[in-house]
C-alpha cells in the first residue's frame, strides 16, 4: 500500500474544447509507470516517445537511438521524489511529431484511502483524440469536418477515425480500467 498518492490534473495544450483527466496515483510509481498510466487515462496507445519537463530538468525513456535529447531516465525517480510541491505544474509530450503537450497540475499529496485501489480516474473530459492525427492541428480540422458533414471528405474522415469515434465521449470508469490494466 502507498505511504502517499498523488492527485494530478492533466489538461492536453492547445485543444478546443478542452480535453482532461483527474487522477490519482501511488507516490512511489516511476515516471515511467505514470507515463503508462497517463496514456492510459488519456486514451493514447503508447506508439511514441514522451518526455516529462519538471523545471529545466527533462525525464524519459533511455533509447540509444535518440541520446541527443538529454533526458534522465524516468524509472529512476519516483513520482513522490520527482513532484514534490502541491500546486507547480509540469509539461508532459507524447508523440514528437503531432507534439501532443499535456500540462500536469500537482492538486494534492494526501495519505491514500485504504479502500480504494490506485490508480484510480475521478473525472474527465472528451475523447483523446485518434493517434497521428496530426496534433491540435490536425485534430482541430477533423472535429470541423465531423461537425460539418456537408464539407468535402467528411466520409473518408469517419472511415480513418472509426465509426464510433465520439469526440464528446468519456467515461470514467473506462479509463480506470484501463489505467489499472497497462500497470498489471
Amino acid at each position: 500500500m502507498a505511504s502517499t498518492v498523488h492527485q494530478l490534473k492533466v489538461t492536453l495544450r492547445n485543444v478546443k474544447p478542452p480535453i482532461w483527466r483527474r487522477i490519482v496515483v501511488p507516490s512511489y510509481l516511476t515516471l515511467g509507470e505514470l507515463s503508462i498510466v497517463l496514456l492510459a487515462a488519456m486514451g493514447w496507445t503508447d506508439s511514441h516517445l514522451h518526455v516529462f519537463e519538471i523545471g529545466d530538468t527533462r525525464y524519459g525513456m533511455p533509447d540509444p537511438e535518440w541520446d541527443d535529447l538529454g533526458f534522465l531516465d524516468e524509472d529512476r525517480i519516483s513520482v513522490g521524489k520527482a513532484l514534490t510541491v502541491v500546486g507547480s505544474r509540469l509539461r508532459y509530450e507524447y508523440d514528437f511529431g503531432d507534439g501532443w503537450e499535456h500540462d500536469l497540475l500537482i492538486e494534492g499529496i494526501t495519505l491514500p484511502d485504504r479502500t480504494v485501489k490506485y490508480p484510480l480516474c475521478l473525472a474527465g473530459r472528451r475523447a483523446c483524440p485518434p493517434e497521428d492525427c496530426g496534433g491540435p492541428w490536425g485534430y482541430g480540422e477533423i472535429l470541423e469536418l465531423l461537425a460539418n458533414p456537408t464539407r468535402p471528405d467528411p466520409e473518408e474522415i469517419r472511415a480513418w477515425v472509426g465509426p464510433d469515434f465520439d469526440p464528446k465521449h468519456f467515461d470514467v470508469d473506462e479509463a480506470t480500467a484501463a489505467m489499472r490494466a497497462w500497470l498489471a
